[in-house]
């Protein structure tokens, strides 16, 4: 078979095979045909940008996105005895954002803190304060550790 030759042109209409031909669905719009090669036509489809793609009855369902699972412990271990609570597991989250949620968890807890090694430390044992904050944030807290 040479190179030049297409080896979908045997398939037939009849055959149910139309592989590219699909009808537009709702706020879709067929544009000019664009792109003619080897006798075969391409249509490209246009979404109408006034249009919202995803339905009222899934944003109900589901208000804020799911960001991930992010682990909430306890630790007192090399700080002299003090109780601090980490949160850890932070995927796809850049410093920035983690430096402003230490801040609403320092706000809210009314305890100091930082960010340290992609980590939020909380001074004290504020495991439940902090688990609603990053609910509310998208994220799924889980008390890990004892």
């Amino acid at each position: 078979m040479p190179l030049g030759q297409n080896p979908f042109a045997q398939l037939s209409p009849a055959s149910g095979a139309n592989i590219g031909d699909r009808k537009p669905g709702a706020g879709e719009q067929r544009s000019e045909v664009r792109g003619q090669r080897s006798g075969q036509a391409t249509a490209e489809i246009k979404r109408d940008p006034n249009e919202s793609v995803r339905s009222p009855a899934s944003e109900i369902q589901n208000p804020a996105r799911n960001r991930g699972r992010v682990d909430i412990t306890r630790q007192t271990a090399g700080r002299g005895g003090k109780t601090v609570t980490v949160v850890s597991g932070f995927m796809g989250i850049s410093q920035a954002e983690k430096e402003q949620l230490a801040k609403k968890m320092q706000k809210a807890c009314g305890t100091g803190g930082t960010v340290k090694g992609g980590c939020i430390e909380i001074q004290g044992d504020k495991r439940e304060p902090v688990a609603k904050i990053l609910a509310a944030a998208g994220f799924r807290p889980v008390f890990a550790g004892g």
